[in-house]
């Protein structure tokens, strides 16, 4: 198993080529051998979970290898200047931010770090406020822990408003560039947001793992807007795509929240010593990463591009335009009739049975008439996600 040139694959900008294909079947990937989970099928191409289809970083491969050639594995200390330094100067230069490290926590997952935040801060019962759609992983991490959802739609400040204004509205969970649609917030609506939060004392936990793959418009972190209780959480897992080394950190604002959250992962939780490929991963992508992501993200916006343009030709009233985030294509089809005169399930039916590829429902989120087509992969395979939804489509009527 290895990398297989596609015929025509060109290099990327920097000298990165991001249309080499990997074969990722048989290495217990959860995209390509666990679609059979969600989709009922073995063997579909798919577009699916929010990881892609290229490989990590040179510069992180290697700094993997030299740790792995040491040999010895044994308990590891996040608390350190290599780690410190290099979230600090990542944010500095890539975000103009400053960090404060004594106010950074590691855990092994961002979704780790949300759910003992809510349990810190929240109790069985409480509303937990969500934009939507909504990341799946927020539903079950906040409906899990028996809190309540409260969505309110993407954009929609008045909304937004009245359910942090309910007494028992207790956190805002605020996706930072929005997953799924990609919207990157603006200083307004972060200010805005901060300030009805901090109105009905409402804690806000940023969820940030997108902030460094925006195309247009700037992402802007959190940390320059919390007042009161916050918490930033993300990781270089999503950017570097090294999701199963797993590692995730954040940054939490208020020093006694900072040390409730050290205390509980170091005793209830017994998380005290991180993986220590992780550490290494992060340190190498953001003291060296830099020119690999952003040719990356020159060429996932070429993969929105073609998809948009493809999109155009065939059904030019859809007017689907790329995200300003991510590699997440957000379609909204209801133009086309899907989620009303053409069913979701029939649009899977026809993509599933007819297509032989795996693309995420809206209905996954919460949002009939739409899907999320993950394009984070060589521009071959994404050309082919657009031409088999398209196909779909037509089949249908749209």
């Amino acid at each position: 198993m290895g990398p297989q040139t596609h015929s025509g694959a060109a290099a990327a900008g920097g000298g990165f080529d991001f249309d080499t294909v990997v074969d990722r079947r048989g290495t217990w990937c959860v995209q390509w051998d666990g679609v059979a989970d969600r989709f009922g099928v073995d063997g579909l191409l798919p577009f699916t979970i929010s990881d892609m289809d290229v490989m990590s970083p040179p510069v992180v491969l290697d700094a993997l290898r030299d740790r792995v050639a040491h040999g010895v594995f044994g308990y590891t200390d996040w608390r350190q200047e290599d780690f410190l330094s290099a979230i600090r100067d990542w944010y500095a230069v890539r975000h103009g931010t400053a960090i404060d490290t004594d106010r950074v926590v590691y855990a092994p997952s961002v979704l780790n770090q949300l759910s003992q935040l809510l349990r810190m801060w929240t109790a069985p019962g409480d509303g937990v406020v969500v934009h939507t759609p909504v990341y799946d992983g927020f539903t079950k991490a906040i409906t899990g822990l028996r809190r309540d959802l409260r969505g309110v739609p993407v954009g929609d400040m008045d909304a937004l408003e009245a359910q942090l204004a309910r007494p028992d509205s207790k956190v805002l969970v605020l996706c930072s560039p929005h997953n799924p649609t990609g919207r990157v917030w603006t200083r307004d609506e972060l200010l805005r947001t901060a300030s009805l939060a901090a109105a009905h004392d409402v804690a806000v936990i940023s969820d940030e793992i997108h902030a460094d793959f925006v195309h247009t418009g700037r992402h802007l972190p959190w940390t320059g807007f919390g007042s009161g209780r916050w918490a930033l959480i993300t990781s270089a897992t999503k950017a570097f795509n090294f999701p199963a080394l797993s590692g995730s950190y954040g940054v939490i604002g208020d020093p006694g929240d900072h040390a409730e959250f050290l205390r509980r992962m170091q005793t209830a939780e017994g998380l005290a010593s991180p993986a220590v490929l992780s550490l290494t991963a992060h340190i190498a992508a953001y003291r060296e990463g830099a020119p690999w992501l952003d040719a990356l993200v020159a060429h996932v916006a070429g993969n929105l591009e073609m998809l948009a343009g493809r999109l155009e030709a065939a059904f030019p009233s859809l007017g689907w335009r790329p995200p300003q985030a991510g590699y997440l294509a957000w379609i909204d089809l209801r133009p086309l009739g899907v989620g009303a005169a053409i069913g979701d399930e029939a649009l899977q039916r026809e993509l599933v049975e007819g297509e032989k590829v795996a693309i995420m429902p809206g209905t996954t989120y919460g949002a009939s008439g739409f899907v999320r087509l993950n394009v984070g992969c060589p521009r071959p395979k994404a050309e082919r996600g657009a031409d088999a939804l398209i196909r779909a489509l037509r089949r249908l009527g749209a």
